[in-house]
């Protein structure tokens, strides 16, 4: 192959990476470089994503578990109004909502242009009093949103650990003893008996007590 014939096909491999580095970035849009989590999402039209979809078990729970349970996902909202997340299902079983403060909310406002973290300390939490999963699985999954829409999708399971230490469900504080019925209460204390009435005072004589009086003997007259 002559020299110009080189250069020639040299120009023109070089032609056809520019041409397609330029169509690579040309798709580089912020979508299809987004990156993707591991665990579930979802959408609800064109607004309302959900991600990172997580029930949280107890932390030495694995295989097969029913127990309480903790729904942790990210709920963004890109449109212009509120939408108000009102029910969190796991499987057949409905969680309760409580706000950062750890209060019961009937449901969970996410802002137009916002965001809101359920799970993890400081944030509202998504709880479910007793759930049949199995740990490093999916357990389905349902949201339902105040416009009657739903989102159907698998969460994944895991324990509370590693990633997700303390964002697991919590032990109830103990209930403190009530005091049994029947307990022994301190004696009340002793007092002196009250004087029978009509009792004289020392000293004096007793009330209504005859008195005699001395006989005063008498002149004998003749």
């Amino acid at each position: 192959m002559s020299r110009s014939l080189r250069v020639g096909s040299i120009a023109a491999i070089a032609a056809l990476a520019i041409a397609s580095l330029s169509s690579c970035a040309a798709g580089n849009t912020p979508d299809t470089l987004e990156i993707k989590p591991d665990n579930a999402q979802a959408t609800l039209g064109t607004n309302i994503r959900l991600n990172n979809i997580v029930v949280v078990t107890a932390g030495d729970a694995s295989g097969d578990y029913t127990g309480p349970a903790n729904v942790s996902v990210n709920v963004s909202n890109s449109g212009t109004t509120p939408v108000e997340l009102q029910s969190v299902t796991v499987g057949t079983s409905a969680a309760t909502f409580a706000d950062d403060k750890g209060a019961p909310v009937g449901s969970i406002v996410i802002p137009a242009g916002g965001a809101v973290l359920l799970g993890g300390v400081g944030n509202p939490v998504a709880k479910v009093a007793s759930v049949s999963v199995v740990v490093g699985g999916y357990a389905p999954t349902t949201f339902g949103f105040k416009s009657g829409e739903k989102v159907e999708t698998e969460a994944a399971v895991s324990p509370d650990k590693g990633l997700y230490k303390g964002w697991g469900p919590t032990a109830s504080p103990a209930a403190v003893p009530s005091k049994a019925a029947g307990s022994p209460t301190a004696p009340a204390a002793a007092t002196a008996p009250a004087p029978a009435t009509g009792a004289a005072a020392p000293g004096t004589a007793p009330t209504g007590a005859a008195t005699t009086a001395a006989a005063t003997p008498t002149a004998a007259t003749h």
